[in-house]
């Protein structure tokens, strides 16, 4: 029997349909939403206004790129959350009405669990490149910074989280600060590669156990900025790539000491990385070489499925089909949506 799974992406500022067919991607879609750039972040209002005008040309696309009409589609998948309401609702309503019109199951997803599973899409029937259970994930986005125990596909156990802000937050709020533009994250990455990632020391929180914070190194970054450009009124200018190298430096830095404490403490030696900031070359690296000392084999997911995707929320609907874990038309979007 084949199974084909529409995946329906809207939990932030990126509208995205996906087809998959017995785990194999057939499309994956996505329209962004450029009208944040203005604004140096995502204006909630204005992305739920944005998917509106998205979803149906984006869902259509998807279905024909992957060479299916609408009756073709078996189930269909959607973001539940976590993420922001008004645009959760688009996705979800959407969802609701094409699985009511084709008599279809609906699949609620957890939209970080869509993130872990991003290692589980296939590109060709025969990929095999795929963490074997247990494994842990460092998942880090713009919202969350997690170390994930995943036991199968379904099931998972969040062993650390930040308690304040997130890696990626970090990296946009600290990019705002030396006049980067949204999304500051890819931009310091670019720049990092030609600075010296120990020229310019930032402090690093003491936190127990495997949760994270980073408000601290925001506050940090903004004090260290600002008493350099008392000494020198250009000192961003002059010294924008040793800036860039020693924030990313010292993100990595802090995450992966407490992805190595998980290692050593668990003894788990399948370590995957997921959500957007896992597209940072300086991270990728890292874990790369972390892996060749430690022993430890390292997933790194492509690129295409490290940000927001549908894809991801496809190849998570197809687990959850294979399981008989469907959705009522009643059901309803969280803003709020743990992982286990």
């Amino acid at each position: 029997m084949t199974i084909n799974i529409l995946g329906i992406e809207s939990s932030c500022d990126d509208t995205s349909a996906a087809v998959l067919s017995n785990g194999v991607i057939k499309s994956n879609v996505i329209a962004n939403q450029d009208v944040h750039k203005a604004y140096g972040g995502v204006v909630p209002e204005l992305a739920s206004r944005a998917h509106q005008q998205n979803i149906i040309p984006v869902v259509d696309a998807a279905i024909k790129k992957a060479g299916m009409f609408a009756n073709d589609i078996t189930a269909v998948a959607f973001t539940r959350g976590p993420g922001l309401l008004g645009s959760l609702l688009v996705g979800s309503s959407f969802a609701k009405g094409f699985s009511l019109a084709r008599n279809i199951p609906l699949i609620d997803v957890n939209h970080l669990q869509g993130h872990v599973l991003a290692h589980y899409i296939k590109e060709e029937e025969s990929d095999i490149d795929q963490p074997e259970f247990p494994f842990l994930c460092l998942l880090v986005s713009g919202g969350n910074s997690q170390i994930i125990i995943v036991k199968s596909h379904l099931e998972m156990e969040v062993i650390g989280t930040t308690i304040d802000d997130a890696a990626g937050e970090a990296f946009d709020k600290c990019a705002k600060v030396i006049n980067l533009p949204y999304p500051g994250g890819p931009l310091i990455d670019k720049l990092a590669k030609d600075g010296d990632p120990l020229s310019i020391p930032f402090s690093k929180p003491r936190i127990q156990g495997y949760n994270y914070s980073f408000s601290g190194l925001k506050t940090s970054f903004l004090y260290t900025i600002r008493d350099r450009i008392k000494e020198d009124e250009d000192f961003i200018q002059n010294n924008l790539n040793n800036i860039c190298a020693s924030l990313q430096y010292t993100i990595i830095e802090i995450l992966m000491n407490k992805l190595n404490k998980a290692v050593k403490d668990t003894g788990i030696k399948e370590v995957a990385v997921a959500g957007g900031v896992s597209a940072n070359s300086g991270l990728r690296s890292a874990l790369l070489e972390y892996g060749k000392a430690k022993g430890v084999n390292i997933h790194i997911p492509k690129f295409a499925y490290t940000t927001d995707n549908a894809a991801m929320i496809a190849i998570t609907g197809y687990y959850k089909y294979l399981k008989g874990e469907f959705a009522k038309q009643d059901i309803v979007p969280l803003a709020r949506f743990s992982i286990d």
